[in-house]
């Protein structure tokens, strides 16, 4: 994608369809005038005076305890630099996303327009008591030191410069765990500071309180090494002022131990690093290029332990590991700060939870066999889900233990699940999709490439690493249509019907006749039909031109299954295919089955139907825990369309013990586990949280996915095919863009599912 073509992306996603990225959304019933009298006047007045009474009894009537504010005056924001509080704003807006999605915690982006200290600390304290803590971001230094200094000191609520804390805190969990690997203390090493900003001061700070010596660092800036004979420096310079007689980073790095770059690109030369001692600790964390190449540190010493601050090299330092969960402990026991206590308690969990066994959907995002501590490995991974319920709980109790926190938690066990089911709403599971797709890309063949939606689609994957598509239909359509939306990459485009595919065309079409010639169709009917972009594109995919297939955007379902079941068939031992749904819902993710093929399944069928979702639901790295849906509970219906279902279950029952499947069970029973516990303890999903629904009919399952898609706006992708021999699957009608990027997602990863099942068959 070119330079301008992004651009407009990045502009239109901010504009499109509703301008930024977040929203308030109200948490109480509202509908009838009873509702409204007691949302504001005159029943609002009850829980002001019971605050005015006691001002801690704003936690318990307001959002205050859930309330963090995001703010900045756009004096330092990201690589832009003093550009201003209002053009800071779409920063601002994203810190408050990522704040909602890894942590569930609400946030106000404020943007305030001084750079004068004493007006943006009195502003901030008038505006305190609306909210439960206050994220300083994007101020410059030396004021940011001053400006959250003051703040912790005179207000009651946590306060925190992630800028420089957050560096800190992730940097000193992978410091921890490279110092382990490579068999040195701390307190013995010869560290390197490259940078004196506030990231750079906060971390040396933080790696001071683990127990690194002051005399054993030196830091650099612009100038080169900050000796203490030099004049004119600032408090935090002079803090970490060197007495060695050296001016420059070729000298400090001579015997070094860690490099710790937070300054700018390629200023680390291969020299430098052979320099430095045995197992050299280096995090290049300057953005968005690091302090030397990674490849090019990795080919220069072999026995190097690198971090650096991007996602696609291993080890990456992001602060997204940090803020959401700090926060979130601290407001969770209403902390008055976020004392050092409360950082260092962050930095073990995060180095304890890299030595722990990673999940198998950590490992199948991350496209690893499996992730073990080590080199390659000194910091959990961003998507890792148990980041929730480690870090939080190790924040609070810090906050506990050093006496900040007003409302100390006191089942443990209960705030964990309570965590864990914060992250029910999000979509993390696309996102893992998504990063798995790229670990091991696909040829993938779009049969409607002559589409704008399906050319979007196309860009975004090929421009995403996601996929490498192949553009199939009307070449000079499509090229004009690439032209338009400025897709300029050098990918494959075949027209079926073009001359210069006859000798392909007439290969297939040979190949489709052989194997059908005894079903009626002849060598020219064949070469007919090769024409059609769907009996084309699933040829492709038989012979191996391509690896997977996405069609089905401008045709009906039926009309587009039929040739893929013809040309590529089912898998072995399936005797028949279906589909299912992942449904993003604020329960959490949910598969429904079967959405699209099978009209009334048989007890047999939906058995089947039932064990090939779980396969799906265990591609995406998830525990299948199965509802097989009735109107029925548990034979409390003799008629034959509820007694198919309980059939269904006793022979999954019988063949597939281990499989947590259940039913015949009406749909609120299958979602509420303490309804269920209740009235059905017997069945073995009482006390288990539900995943997946298998319908009785094509009916109930089609239309209940479109139900929630329609009317809670939940995101789906689907339908996956199941069943099939290749990896194929079929788009609903006019699907959007994300639709088709999520969905080639999912034909990428059954095409690296397939393929890994080939080679280990092959063994």
């Amino acid at each position: 994608m070119s330079k301008q073509s992004k651009r407009r992306e990045a502009l239109v996603y901010h504009a499109k369809p509703t301008p930024g990225k977040i929203k308030v959304v109200p948490t109480k019933k509202y509908a009838s005038q009873r509702d409204l009298s007691l949302a504001y006047s005159p029943g609002v007045a009850e829980p002001c005076l019971e605050i005015e009474k006691d001002k801690d009894n704003v936690y318990k009537y307001t959002t205050k305890g859930n309330l963090v504010a995001v703010i900045s005056n756009g004096t330092a924001v990201l690589g832009l630099g003093n550009i201003g509080p209002e053009a800071s704003k779409p920063v601002m807006e994203g810190k408050g996303l990522l704040f909602k999605i890894f942590a569930d915690i609400d946030v106000f982006d404020i943007e305030v327009d001084t750079e004068d200290i004493e007006e943006f600390i009195a502003t901030v304290k008038n505006i305190a008591p609306t909210f439960g803590g206050i994220n300083l971001e994007d101020i410059k230094a030396p004021e940011a030191f001053e400006i959250e200094r003051r703040l912790k000191a005179e207000l009651d609520i946590p306060v925190m410069h992630d800028d420089q804390h957050g560096t800190a805190i992730i940097s000193a969990a992978a410091l921890l765990n490279a110092l382990e690997l490579a068999d040195k203390k701390i307190d013995d090493v010869q560290i390197v500071v490259s940078g004196a900003g506030a990231a750079a001061i906060s971390c040396t700070r933080l790696y001071q309180s683990f127990g690194a010596k002051r005399e054993n660092i030196v830091m650099l800036d612009s100038k080169g090494v900050i000796r203490n004979d030099r004049e004119h420096l600032s408090t935090e310079k002079a803090e970490f002022s060197t007495h060695r007689k050296i001016d420059t980073l070729d000298e400090a790095m001579k015997d070094a131990d860690v490099f710790i770059g937070l300054s700018m690109a390629d200023i680390v030369s291969p020299e430098m690093l052979v320099s430095m001692s045995d197992n050299p600790i280096v995090f290049a964390m300057a953005n968005p290029d690091p302090e030397i190449n990674y490849q090019l540190a990795l080919d220069t010493r072999d026995d190097i332990i690198m971090a650096t601050g991007r996602s696609d090299h291993p080890n990456q330092v992001n602060n997204v590991l940090g803020f959401p969960f700090i926060f979130r402990g601290a407001l969770d026991v209403r902390a008055t700060k976020i004392n050092e206590e409360m950082k260092m308690a962050a930095v073990k969990a995060l180095s304890e939870l890299a030595k722990e066994a990673v999940p198998e959907q950590v490992n199948i995002a991350y496209g690893e066999t499996r992730l073990t501590f080590g080199r390659d490995y000194i910091i959990p991974k961003p998507f890792d889900p148990r980041l929730i319920a480690k870090v939080p709980p190790a924040v609070a109790k810090a906050a506990m233990d050093s006496g900040v926190a007003k409302e100390p938690i006191l089942d443990w066990e209960r705030y964990e699940n309570t965590l864990l089911e914060r992250l029910g709403s999000d979509n993390k599971l696309v996102r893992l999709l998504l990063n798995r797709a790229k670990t091991n890309p696909k040829r993938v063949v779009f049969a409607e490439a002559d589409r704008l939606d399906v050319l979007k689609a196309a860009q975004i994957v090929h421009d995403e690493g996601i996929a490498i598509p192949i553009l199939l239909g009307r070449k000079d359509a499509i090229i004009e249509l690439m032209e338009e939306i400025e897709f300029e990459a050098d990918v494959e485009i075949i027209d079926p019907k073009s001359d210069e595919e006859l000798s392909r065309k007439n290969k297939y079409a040979e190949v489709y006749w052989k194997s059908r010639k005894r079903r009626g169709v002849t060598l020219y009917s064949a070469e007919k039909i090769m024409r059609e972009r769907n009996y084309f594109a699933a040829m492709m995919v038989n012979e191996g031109d391509a690896d997977a297939l996405i069609s089905g955007y401008s045709r009906s379902y039926p009309s587009v299954v039929k040739p893929m079941l013809e040309l590529i068939g089912m898998a072995d031992g399936v005797s028949r295919v279906a589909t299912t749904n992942l449904m993003m819902t604020q329960r959490g993710p949910m598969f429904l089955s079967d959405t699209s093929i099978n009209i009334d399944p048989t007890a047999k069928d939906l058995a089947k139907i039932a064990q090939m979702t779980s396969r799906v639901v265990k591609m995406f790295g998830m525990e299948p825990v199965m509802a097989m849906i009735s109107y029925s509970n548990f034979g409390s219906s003799e008629n034959e369309r509820a007694r198919k279902v309980g059939e269904a279950v006793t022979y999954l029952h019988k063949k597939y013990p281990d499989m947590i499947v259940d039913g015949e069970l009406q749909t609120d029973f299958a979602l509420n586990s303490e309804m269920l516990q209740d009235i059905f303890p017997f069945s073995r999903l009482a006390g288990r949280r539900v995943n997946t629904l298998v319908f009785p009919n094509l009916d109930a399952a089609n239309i209940t996915y479109k139900l929630l898609k329609e009317l809670n706006g939940a995101e789906s992708i689907g339908p996956i095919m199941m069943g099939m021999r290749k990896p194929v699957h079929i788009l609903q009608l006019d699907a959007s863009v994300d639709e088709i990027v999520n969905m080639t997602a999912v034909a990428v990863v059954d095409a690296q599912e397939k393929s890994k099942r080939q080679m280990e068959k092959a063994q």
